[in-house]
């Protein structure tokens, strides 16, 4: 096979390891989805503690992370001084802790389809708060495109027959505060050269989110898990 062979081999190998990537991801995503609403859920496991179960996931992801950096040294960890991760890291971890107990609180109120279709809401709200932040520049005709992602969310959320409005308030602030911290990784981070992988991510913001959880925790469902458990 001559060199335009080989190439093209080479290709195609990149693209089924792409597709093969982007299958596991959906495959565990949907596996995590269905599992937080089968544990949450009153009528299931009835387990409703969702900032527990939020702070469970990132106690592990903090371990996991850290293994896999300065035990293993499967990473190589980015350099930060204190300031810049107190400046920059930490507000991105107070958001994302807000969007990760308002999500799975949800999920106690709502469908697992239902909160999918409201999470379509998520390039409106990125895009809002982008121009909001002068990081976008306000178009028309996305802003059309825009319109119509929310009157079809709205359409879906009017026949939907488990409609609950304060699960549908806990996604739309998750939204919200998620669609917040996109835009801030791309003020704080982005912006001043610094780009972090999954795992680098997740060594720098999951130890921030569960410092920031234990706080709510301590005053919402410490007190209902001494008394129940």
């Amino acid at each position: 096979m001559g060199k335009g062979g080989s190439l093209s081999d080479g290709v195609i190998k990149k693209i089924l390891l792409s597709y093969t990537y982007v299958a596991i991801w959906i495959f565990l995503s949907f596996t995590v989805i269905v599992y937080n609403k089968y544990i949450l859920d009153k009528k299931m496991y009835n387990w409703p503690f969702p900032i527990s179960l939020t702070m469970i996931h990132m106690s592990f992801c903090a371990t996991l992370a850290f293994l896999l950096i300065k035990v293993f040294k499967f990473v190589e960890p980015v350099t930060m001084s204190r300031d810049l991760y107190f400046s920059s890291v930490v507000p991105i971890g107070a958001l994302y802790s807000l969007s990760l107990w308002l999500s799975n609180s949800a999920y106690i109120y709502l469908s697992v389809s239902f909160i999918q279709m409201l999470k379509a809401l998520m390039p409106v709200a990125v895009y809002s708060i982008g121009v909001m932040f002068k990081k976008e520049s306000f178009k028309s005709d996305t802003m059309c495109n825009m319109v119509s992602i929310s009157v079809g969310v709205a359409i879906a959320a009017y026949g939907e027959a488990k409609f609950d409005s304060w699960g549908v308030v806990l996604q739309l602030g998750a939204v919200a505060f998620e669609a917040t911290r996109l835009v801030m990784i791309q003020i704080l981070l982005t912006s001043k050269g610094i780009t972090l992988n999954p795992i680098t991510s997740l060594y720098y913001v999951a130890p921030c989110c569960l410092v920031f959880l234990l706080v709510p925790w301590i005053f919402v469902e410490l007190p209902i898990l001494r008394e129940t458990s």
